[in-house]
């Protein structure tokens, strides 16, 4: 182990228990850890395994599974699956996948030693050789790919045990080190401009286990200068960025300044987590749209089908975790909270136990969720770790205090002061949780009793049913100094009521909550297609009903939004929907059924003057949605994956405020599949800045054929500007899918190109 001493490392302020310390009692988190951990119990790890045993040349008796795992993303899913099988072995003590772990290990020895090298990963070794040499990184996202790997074999370690694991790992990143070595600095941050995953936190976690120096000295040279240096002074360069190249990049921060001490480590992951909780994200503790970073103070405007990645929480979730260690807050924690029951807790299917990728925050849109062979997305393998994380935050402790942070019912094994303590509680459904001591001997700590944001009265504390006189402020610890003893009991109420969120660009879009509870609109299933896909993007064009507005004069909520009685946390409004009431749920608890967060919330004077315009304008979008067959966001990681983008040198992709795009100079070209009705005309609609700095000439060509030349000259006006082409119905003609391509012309650039959409008639 690396000595904290020798180092002069930081010391935590809290430390969280081990997940095996803590069990879960029934409720809803329960019952989300179960359908998760029936779903691990049901995954073929060979199949997961089929695609490293083939760079190994080692013989395969399965197939692979589909979706990502049969694409160049091969083999991130089995890092997922070995730590989830390791968390879920910790959180429940079920040995069965403790097996998984240790097979799926011996498993990766085995290939490892087929390799003769250390190299262990499901994509092929030689997409890392030209970037090793100086050259570019090929192929798809591989320092990402295979970072779930090395996080697997070090939670395998960790939460089982296994040392094998640790060797693996350890082969591993020597591998990595010996290729890296010969890189400079400046190759190596070019390299990193490609999403890595969360190769610093992998590496500095495994250094923590094996003291090994090397591993640390990587960890450190992970440090994509470009991003991180701004927020290490607090500056702000997240606008346009994917959202979750850059969170494990700020986790990695956080662990090496535990293993480091290094300021500008803390200062990067502080900066950050203010920025994106309070400046980037949504009432549901969720952010990016489209998978990028929005610019600050945009909320309503981004309420999209693609809003809500589930991989951010996750990840942000693991970063709040180590700045509540360095310096405990209630602030942290209402966070925390707010992630986990409005986002995490309704991602998993209760049919299935499938994941989703976004959390469509569209009005009028649903949750889309994966299918067990098709679906393992990038959210899927966060996924499947999501559910057995629930007992890791309920609690943090050090040598005189316990907090209890989340009103979770579970169970706490203290075992340094032979200590066990039982939360009861039904929350969120009823707003009052028990803490009941079985204590060996008398023990004397500070019991600290989140306070949250939302209770703002009537907080009471009970010992043993004795009121206590209290300080109970929101958004604060109440600290409880005694000495606990066996049958101690102690009751905390935190009274719940209705409040409004206003998004930041538009006081006029409100989100309704009942405490942290993010209360949706139950809609329905008007028009609802499948909502199990294997392809995550393929119902994003469905188009969406009207969805009701809601109108009042009356600040007080209780007047027009009543409880359903019998119902806990089923709400229903009275006489302010527009054109109809609606019924009120908890997000968590709403799937498969149309929804809304976000409400259109005006008074009836405003409504009078605005209801046709407004209604005409909701007309023309939903005609506008039915006319979509496919599109792209040009620059948008993903999209451009997903439509195959490719380009010719000098090809490039910026951002222009949030607006993403991809150019291209003289001489060079773009290309893209798009998807197409056969036999149909279409139509291509492509989004440019009008006003750029150079005119702009290009051929639009469909599969080869030219269909129109696009001039565009730079003294027009600054704005962003539509132009359709008619493709003709011969080039669609037996087809699902055309390969659109923007070819230069002369010495004019082809310039930025912002959207592609393919439209009906």
């Amino acid at each position: 182990m690396i000595s904290a001493a020798a180092q002069n490392l930081p010391k935590p302020a809290a430390s969280a228990f081990p997940l095996h310390s803590v069990r879960l009692l029934d409720g809803p988190f329960k019952q989300a850890q179960e359908l998760d951990r029936k779903f691990l119990l049901e995954i073929d790890a060979d199949r997961l395994l089929v695609p490293f045993r083939e760079v190994a040349k080692l013989p395969v008796t399965k197939p692979r599974y589909g979706g990502w795992e049969s694409r160049p993303l091969s083999g991130h899913s089995l890092g997922h699956y070995l730590s989830a099988c390791s968390l879920m072995f910790a959180a429940t003590g079920d040995t069965r996948l403790k097996e998984r772990a240790d097979y799926v290990v011996a498993q990766l020895a085995e290939i490892q030693a087929a390799n003769a090298n250390g190299y262990v990963a499901g994509v092929p070794e030689n997409l890392f050789t030209d970037c090793f040499a100086g050259g570019p990184l090929r192929g798809w996202v591989p320092w990402y790919n295979i970072h779930k790997t090395f996080a697997g074999l070090v939670d395998a370690h960790a939460l089982t045990g296994n040392k094998l694991a640790l060797d693996v790992a350890s082969k591993f990143a020597a591998w990595a080190k010996r290729g890296t070595d010969a890189m400079s600095e400046e190759q190596f941050q070019k390299m990193l401009a490609i999403e890595h995953g969360g190769m610093n936190e992998a590496l500095a976690d495994l250094s923590a286990f094996t003291g090994d120096a090397d591993q640390l000295a990587l960890a450190r040279r992970f440090w994509h200068a470009r991003v991180l240096d701004p927020l290490s002074r607090g500056e702000d360069p997240l606008t346009g960025l994917h959202a979750n190249t850059q969170i494990p990049k700020i986790i990695g921060a956080a662990r090496l300044y535990e293993l480091t001490g290094e300021a500008r480590y803390e200062t990067t992951a502080r900066n950050f987590w203010q920025d994106v909780v309070h400046q980037r994200s949504y009432i549901t503790g969720s952010n990016s749209e489209h998978e990028h970073f929005f610019p600050v103070g945009q909320e309503a405007a981004k309420l999209t089908v693609q809003s809500a990645e589930s991989c951010n929480v996750y990840n942000l979730l693991k970063l709040t975790r180590h700045l509540f260690a360095w310096e405990p807050s209630a602030e942290q924690m209402d966070y925390y909270e707010r992630a986990l029951l409005d986002h995490i807790l309704g991602t998993i299917d209760p049919d299935s136990g499938m994941a989703i990728y976004f959390l469509s925050l569209k009005p009028g849109h649903f949750k889309i969720y994966g299918t067990p062979d098709n679906s393992w997305w990038c959210c899927t393998g966060t996924g499947l770790e999501n559910h057995a994380r629930y007992g890791e935050s309920i609690y943090f402790h050090n040598a005189d205090s316990l907090w209890v942070n989340l009103f979770i019912a579970s169970e706490l094994n203290w075992s340094e002061k032979n200590l066990v303590v039982r939360q009861e509680t039904s929350f969120p459904s009823t707003n009052t949780t028990a803490l009941v001591f079985k204590a060996a001997h008398p023990v004397s700590f500070a019991l600290r009793l989140r306070i949250p944001e939302w209770s703002t009265h009537g907080v009471t504390v009970k010992i043993n049913g004795e009121i206590q006189k209290i300080d109970a402020r929101p958004q604060s610890y109440l600290a409880l100094q005694r000495e606990w003893r066996d049958g101690d009991r102690v009751e905390l109420t935190l009274p719940m009521s209705l409040h409004l969120h206003r998004a930041t660009d538009d006081p006029e879009t409100a989100a309704i909550l009942y405490g942290p509870i993010v209360l949706a609109g139950a809609l329905g299933r008007e028009n609802m297609p499948d909502d199990r896909q294997g392809d995550h993007l393929a119902l994003d064009f469905w188009p969406t009903p009207a969805v009701p507005v809601l109108v009042t004069d009356d600040a007080d909520l209780s007047s027009w939004i009543k409880p359903v009685a019998g119902q806990p946390l089923h709400f229903k409004t009275t006489g302010a929907g527009r054109p109809a009431d609606v019924e009120l749920l908890p997000l968590y608890a709403l799937h498969h059924q149309r929804y809304t967060v976000y409400w259109k919330l005006v008074g009836r004077t405003r409504w009078t003057a605005m209801e046709k315009d407004f209604n005409e304008q909701a007309a023309l979008r939903r005609r506008e949605d039915t006319r979509i067959v496919d599109a792209i966001g040009f620059g948008e990681q993903q999209a451009e994956v997903d439509h195959h983008v490719q380009a010719g040198e000098g090809s490039e992709t910026g951002n222009f405020g949030s607006q993403l795009w991809r150019s291209a100079p003289e001489n060079s070209w773009i290309s893209c599949d798009l998807k197409v009705l056969p036999d149909q005309p279409m139509t291509l609609r492509c989004t440019y800045w009008m006003r750029e700095g150079k005119d702009r000439e290009f051929d639009l060509l469909i599969d080869g054929t030219k269909i129109a030349t696009q001039r565009l000259t730079r003294n027009k006006a600054a704005r962003f500007d539509d132009i359709d082409t008619a493709i003709p119905a011969e080039l669609t003609r037996g087809k699902t899918k055309i390969t659109l391509r923007f070819q230069s012309v002369g010495t004019a650039p082809i310039g930025a190109v912002y959207h592609a959409r393919i439209l009906k008639p």
